[in-house]
């Protein structure tokens, strides 16, 4: 499947500004009042307009680059019809490419530094007890030998910074893109050796973060500026850590209570006893109660999951999980027996309750 990088024949790595000028380049070139009836410039330039509104989108970007095509599921970024539409969709883009004679962006104009997001995986016991640790991440920082600049340049001579020369033809005046400058509106004077005029390099950095007792699967963790770079002094974007609890044998969660079944025969349901339930924090006994259904739940409080930001700690929850016997000894089986025929007498006046 054709990626949006190679719709616009740039590489992953490329920055906004290049960006920009494959896709001033491209829908120029495809463009249906250059084009007119064919089909096959129309189906190029509206996959060539999708792919730019989804590459110079910082947070859009982010989300296509981690996940793909599944991270803009619900993304308003397709479903154009004619070319109405696509004008009134990118009606900003447009107006700095086609409004001919009007100012364009200045090209040395600061980029903020894009957002990252991390996956981080906890067990249930580090999510409980919160934990320090060390993540590696990879991002774009700015460049150390041209601290950031990348290309310097100089304003075109010609176009004064527009990227258009105009040209009058009786009392008509005809804007067309300025030969000098490609429509950049500044020729490059000279390129970084080390980013190639990018102004930012990839990286890798060990990243202490502090992750809090009492996180779920879905809770975001903002570190902010460890983000990548901004461009020519813009401050960097942030880093999200995405927590993901994984399962548990024992315990099952929901949101700060912990559920555990508990095994309990039959005779200790209906005598009541005392048995011993793990926790996050050691074994605790639990009293259960004469006459106990099946499926009944008995809290134990505080011996949950703490909460997030001081807030109380759940509870563990202990299911009664009742266990009938497979295999029984004639000694076992005549005293059923011997239990059954009081039943039908009418001497077990519990009996009916233990039913339920």
């Amino acid at each position: 499947m054709t990626t949006y990088y190679e719709i616009l024949e740039i590489s992953r790595e490329a920055p906004l500004e290049e960006i920009r000028t494959a896709y001033r380049r491209l829908a120029l070139k495809y463009h249906p009042d250059k084009n007119p009836g064919d089909k096959v410039a129309e189906d190029r330039f509206r996959q060539i307009s999708e792919a730019y509104q989804v590459l110079a989108d910082l947070e859009k970007r982010q989300l296509y680059d981690l996940y793909g095509d599944a991270g803009l599921a619900g993304l308003d970024i397709s479903g154009l019809s004619g070319f109405e539409d696509i004008f009134s969709s990118f009606g900003e883009a447009f107006e700095d490419f086609f409004s001919f004679g009007r100012s364009r962006d200045r090209w040395d104009e600061p980029q903020p530094g894009a957002d990252l997001r991390q996956p981080v995986v906890l067990t249930l016991e580090e999510a409980a007890r919160g934990m320090d640790t060390c993540l590696s991440v990879e991002r774009r920082v700015s460049c150390p030998q041209c601290q950031g600049d990348g290309s310097p340049r100089q304003t075109c001579s010609r176009c004064q910074a527009t990227g258009q020369v105009s040209q009058s033809k009786g009392l008509l005046k005809i804007f067309t893109t300025c030969p000098d400058c490609q429509g950049a509106g500044a020729i490059i004077t000279s390129e970084c050796p080390v980013c190639q005029g990018a102004g930012v390099i990839s990286e890798k950095k060990q990243i202490q973060v502090h992750i809090p007792p009492g996180v779920d699967t879905g809770t975001r963790l903002r570190l902010r500026g460890e983000g990548e770079a901004g461009t020519r002094g813009a401050p960097p974007g942030d880093l999200y850590l995405e927590v993901c609890v994984a399962h548990h044998p024992v315990f099952t969660r929901k949101h700060k209570d912990l559920y555990y079944r508990a095994p309990v025969s039959f005779v200790e349901a209906a005598l009541g006893t005392e048995v011993e339930v793990p926790s996050l924090t050691g074994p605790t006994r639990l009293a259960i109660p004469p006459g106990t259904q099946p499926g009944a739940t008995l809290r134990i409080p505080g011996r949950g999951l703490p909460g997030l930001r001081g807030k109380p700690a759940g509870d563990l929850v202990v299911v009664v999980d009742l266990q009938t016997p497979t295999r029984l000894s004639e000694q076992q089986k005549q005293l059923l027996q011997e239990f059954l025929k009081l039943k039908d007498t009418g001497e077990l006046d519990g009996f009916k309750g233990m039913e339920a």
